[in-house]
Parts: C-alpha cells; sequence; structure tokens
C-alpha cells in the first residue's frame, strides 16, 4: 500500500461549514477522487482508517462530517467498541440529528463537497466515485442521481431503506444515474428486506443503469465497521475487493 498523508479540511456550504477528513497519497500528484459517505456513528476514528486504506490505492478520499449542523466532530460521545448494550443510549442521541438530514439538504451538501472536490489540486479532473455505508449508501444513490455529470461510479454497502414508498426513496434516483452502481447487501438486515432488494434491482435495471447488487451471506447491517458488534471481517475484506474492482474500472473508463 502507498503511504498516505491525511488532514482536516473545512468545506463551505449553503447552511454553514463542514468538517471533513481529507488523505490522499504522500506525493504532489492529483489522483482520482473519491466521495466517502459516513455511516451514522459519524467521523471517527475507524472511517479515518478506511479512508487511509482507500487512499493508500492510489485515490483521493474526501470523508465530510454530514451532520455539521449539529457540531464539529466529534458528534456523538462514542464508546471505544459500540456494543449492542450501548446502542439505546447512542441512538437517542443519533436519531434525531440523523432524521434532520433530508434528502433535500444532503444534496444542498452534496454539491459544496463535489464543488470543493474538482477545486482542489489533490484531486484529478473529471468525474468521481462515491462509497457509502448505512446510511451513507442512501446518500450515495441520492448523490449520483443528482449529480450525474459528477459521479463514474457510486457503491453502497449494509445500506437500509433503500427502496421504500416515500416520494424521495434512493431508488428513485435510478432514473437519473448515469454512472456504474456497485451495492453489497447485508442479509440479516431488518432494515432492507428482500422486498425492497429486488425493487432496487430491478428500477435499476429498467433505467438501463450498469450495476451489480449482492447479497452478503451471514452479514449484519453495518459489518464493514470493526469498532462495532455487527463487523464481519470476511464480508469486509469481500466489500473492499469489490469497491476497488469498481473504482479502478470506472474510473478509468471515464478518463479514457
Amino acid at each position: 500500500m502507498t503511504a498516505v498523508r491525511g488532514t482536516t479540511v473545512d468545506i463551505t456550504t449553503q447552511d454553514g461549514t463542514a468538517d471533513a477528513y481529507l488523505v490522499h497519497p504522500d506525493d504532489d500528484a492529483a489522483h482520482p477522487a473519491v466521495l466517502f459517505y459516513m455511516d451514522a456513528f459519524g467521523l471517527r476514528a475507524h472511517l479515518r482508517a478506511m479512508a487511509d486504506r482507500l487512499a493508500g490505492a492510489g485515490y483521493t478520499v474526501l470523508v465530510p462530517n454530514v451532520f455539521y449542523r449539529s457540531g464539529r466532530t466529534p458528534v456523538f460521545d462514542l464508546p471505544e467498541f459500540i456494543d449492542p448494550a450501548a446502542r439505546p443510549e447512542i441512538w437517542g442521541q443519533i436519531g434525531p440529528v440523523m432524521q434532520a438530514l433530508t434528502p433535500g439538504l444532503a444534496l444542498r451538501d452534496a454539491a459544496a463537497y463535489l464543488g470543493w472536490l474538482a477545486d482542489s489540486p489533490r484531486a484529478a479532473a473529471g468525474p468521481v466515485g462515491i462509497t457509502g455505508y448505512c446510511m451513507g449508501a442512501r446518500l450515495a444513490l441520492h448523490t449520483a442521481g443528482a449529480f450525474p455529470e459528477r459521479v463514474a461510479a457510486a457503491a453502497g454497502f449494509h445500506g437500509g431503506r433503500l427502496a421504500t414508498d416515500a416520494p424521495d426513496s434512493p431508488h428513485l434516483a435510478a432514473a437519473r444515474i448515469t454512472g456504474e452502481v456497485y451495492l453489497g447487501h447485508a442479509d440479516e438486515d431488518p432494515s432492507l428486506p428482500p422486498e425492497q432488494i429486488d425493487l432496487l434491482d430491478k428500477t435499476l435495471t429498467e433505467a438501463g443503469v450498469r450495476h451489480r447488487t449482492e447479497v452478503y451471506t451471514g452479514a449484519s447491517h453495518g459489518y464493514t465497521q470493526s469498532d462495532t458488534a455487527a463487523y464481519d471481517a470476511e464480508a469486509t475484506e469481500r466489500h473492499w475487493t469489490a469497491l476497488l474492482d469498481l473504482l479502478d474500472r470506472a474510473l478509468a473508463r471515464s478518463r479514457s
């Protein structure tokens, strides 16, 4: 893996200033950019480590604190290891903040994140990739649909509520997506039942979106998050293989 350099940056949005983690190979070159959407637990050491690994594969990675309206990182007081016994108290903090981040606000912010990357000397010119986890998978689909000219690839892992009957359900973005999509679902995830997986896949297919969806057998919601009880090492490595394959292929294709 390539040595990387990470730092905290501030991004001006329509509603304030979002702090973010930026990491890239430790050189002076511009590299293909990836917008990394956090899970509901927020920007923390584990997500920085994930971003570092992605940057080590040759990417400039931006991980915004999407909850910046509620404060700078850390927004929540989290234990070092998030176990089931701690979740009720934690969700009491997180739930209202997560619900307040509507798709409309998230897309307003996405424009700022993408604009910041377009202006960054660390990011190569051209379309970007996106990866998102848990609620970040929803944000990835929404962003890919709202900014098709800017997004060449979008991945989502253990996302929930991706194809509901809500008027702003993420699956409805499929009609506007032009980039390639990969989704790695957890099969032990009550927030994404089989009927939602089927509807999402059908919608992407009918919209002509180049995509692949897979269900990770035995994996729980949050399987990539090593600081939680849901972590699954085998599923996480499978996620890395799929994600890097998508980004390497789609971002190379977008620049050919």
